[in-house]
């Protein structure tokens, strides 16, 4: 017996893919036009073909600002997917216990992106700030602005303190919906808590770790907001990542070519990693 298909639902959100495509579309042609041309105003242009493109592969600007990034995601990523593991394990499981610990760590996900910026710039402030006070005082040599370790660290935390509820809500999700029938089956056998964990919760989180995985690798990578009113990709150039070395390119030398040209190449690095990960991840899923 065939079974037939009914695909009307299609129609109830074709409007909006095809919104989503149009405002999408229109950018993006904008900047492939101005990555092959070069204008001197007056919305005057001349073909510039691929000079562009290779005047960003061969800038050593663009590839220290990469492997920046690359450094600051494979740190955020080491950190909090661990991190986000381990609270999410400790949580309570029923009582009231889970929707106060749900809504705490909803919470750091609430606050807009400049406002986390502005509260770790001033809370890290020698001066003014509690962070920075309280270190001076330990005897700590502390100052985000002048010191690029320093700054490091600022960016590192404040991420970690902002998204880690990310992967611990998506962590949660996938702890719960294990059947009790796993549990009480290695209760049975005595299996210790490490077995538990290796053998069942773990295999059982490996879809909602690769969401996990894939959405804090390319915020990670994308970040801008935070550093950017933090640090202001300093001091000097160390915390100057691609996307604040793209604004700086764009707005604040107005040379729109090559920042078209470093955006693409920017968001072809992103999808090819993201790439990459889902592979990687999903080609273990199935060996397991």
């Amino acid at each position: 017996m065939n079974k037939t298909w009914n695909n009307k639902a299609w129609f109830l959100v074709l409007p909006v893919l095809l919104l989503v495509a149009f405002s999408a579309a229109i950018p993006l042609m904008t900047v492939v036009n101005y990555s092959v041309q070069d204008t001197f105003g007056n919305n005057e242009f001349f073909w510039a073909g691929t000079d562009w493109f290779d005047e960003i592969l061969h800038s050593p600007r663009f590839w220290e600002a990469l492997q920046r990034n690359l450094l600051f995601s494979f740190i955020i990523l080491a950190l909090e997917i661990p991190l986000g593991i381990f609270i999410a394990l400790n949580m309570p499981k029923k009582g009231l216990g889970v929707p106060v610990c749900l809504v705490l760590m909803a919470l750091p996900l609430l606050i807009p992106w400049n406002v986390v910026g502005t509260i770790w710039q001033v809370f890290g402030r020698v001066d003014i700030g509690l962070l920075g006070r309280v270190l001076a005082s330990l005897g700590f040599d502390y100052n985000y602005v002048r010191d690029p370790i320093d700054a490091w660290i600022t960016v590192i935390v404040m991420d970690v303190w902002h998204w880690t509820s990310l992967v611990v809500l998506l962590c949660y999700a996938g702890l719960v919906s294990i059947p009790d029938a796993y549990y009480q089956a290695a209760k049975i056998d005595g299996a210790s808590r490490w077995s538990v964990f290796r053998y069942i919760q773990l295999p059982k989180m490996n879809r909602v770790l690769l969401i996990a995985v894939l959405l804090r690798f390319m915020d990670s990578f994308m970040i801008y907001t935070e550093p950017f009113v933090v640090t202001g990709g300093g001091p000097g150039n160390s915390t100057t990542f691609l996307s604040i070395d793209l604004v700086k390119m764009a707005i604040g030398q107005f040379d729109l070519g090559p920042a078209a040209a470093m955006s693409i190449v920017y968001f072809l690095i992103i999808l090819l990693m993201s790439w990459i990960f889902y592979t990687v991840m999903t080609s273990s899923d199935a060996d397991s």
